[in-house]
C-alpha cells in the first residue's frame, strides 16, 4: 500500500510534445490496471506523424491497445473517475473544472500552442491543488514550464523527464530552469516512480 501521506493524490496531468509517442509508451503500457490515478494526458498534436494524422481517435487507439489501465478521448462535460486514461483532443485547449469534469476552450493558442499545456495544468492545479501530480516529458516548446510551476506553488508534485533521456530537451530543460522541480527522472524510471509512489511496489 501506499503511505498516508501519498494516498491524497488523485490526478496526474502530462504533457509532452516532440518525441511524445515513444515517451508516453514507455510510461503508460506499464502502469497496471489498478493504477489509482485519474491520468490526463496532452500531447502536441502537431508533433505526431504518421499516416492519417487527422484521425483524433489516433492516439486512443495506439495506447489501448497496449495499457492496461482503460484510455478514452477527454470528452466535454465528462466526469473524470480514478484509474483511467484520458487523451486530450486536438485542436482544443482542455480544461478541468472545479467539480472534476471536462471543459473544451477555443480560445487562441497560449505559448503557440492549441491545445495548451499551460491551460490544463492551470486548471487541473485550481481542481485538485496538492492532490494533483504534474509530469512534464519531451517536447520543442516551452509549453508546459508555467503550468507546471504553477502545480508546485498550490503544492502539487511535480516530475521532470531527465532531459538526456529526452528525444528534444527543450520542453525538460524549460521547466527544470524555470523552478525547482520535485524529481527529474530518467524516462524509464518515470513508470515504476508513479507505481513506488502510489502502490508501494517498482513496477
Amino acid at each position: 500500500m501506499a503511505s498516508d501521506n501519498n494516498c491524497h493524490y488523485q490526478a496526474l496531468v502530462i504533457g509532452v510534445s516532440a518525441g511524445g509517442l515513444n515517451a508516453l509508451h514507455n510510461i503508460l503500457p506499464r502502469l497496471p490496471n489498478n493504477f489509482p490515478l485519474a491520468i490526463i494526458v496532452l500531447q502536441h498534436r502537431g508533433e505526431v506523424v504518421f499516416e492519417g494524422a487527422n484521425r483524433n481517435d489516433f492516439l486512443i487507439s495506439y495506447f489501448q491497445k497496449d495499457c492496461l489501465m482503460p484510455v478514452t478521448e477527454a470528452m466535454i462535460g465528462a466526469t473524470i473517475k480514478p484509474g483511467n486514461i484520458y487523451i486530450a483532443p486536438a485542436k482544443y485547449h482542455l480544461l478541468i473544472e472545479n467539480t472534476k469534469v471536462f471543459s473544451l476552450s477555443l480560445e487562441p493558442p497560449v505559448n503557440f500552442a492549441l491545445p495548451s499545456i499551460d491551460v490544463l495544468f492551470d486548471s487541473a492545479s485550481a481542481c485538485y491543488k496538492n492532490q494533483l501530480i504534474g509530469l512534464i516529458l519531451t517536447g520543442a516548446s516551452s509549453d508546459g514550464s508555467i503550468g507546471l510551476k504553477t502545480i508546485k506553488d498550490r503544492a502539487g508534485l511535480t516530475l521532470v523527464q531527465e532531459p538526456n533521456t529526452a528525444e528534444v530537451d527543450f520542453m525538460p530543460k524549460a521547466a527544470i530552469n524555470l523552478h525547482t522541480v520535485d524529481h527529474i527522472l530518467p524516462l524509464h524510471d518515470i513508470a515504476p516512480f508513479l507505481c513506488n509512489l502510489m502502490l508501494g511496489n517498482k513496477d
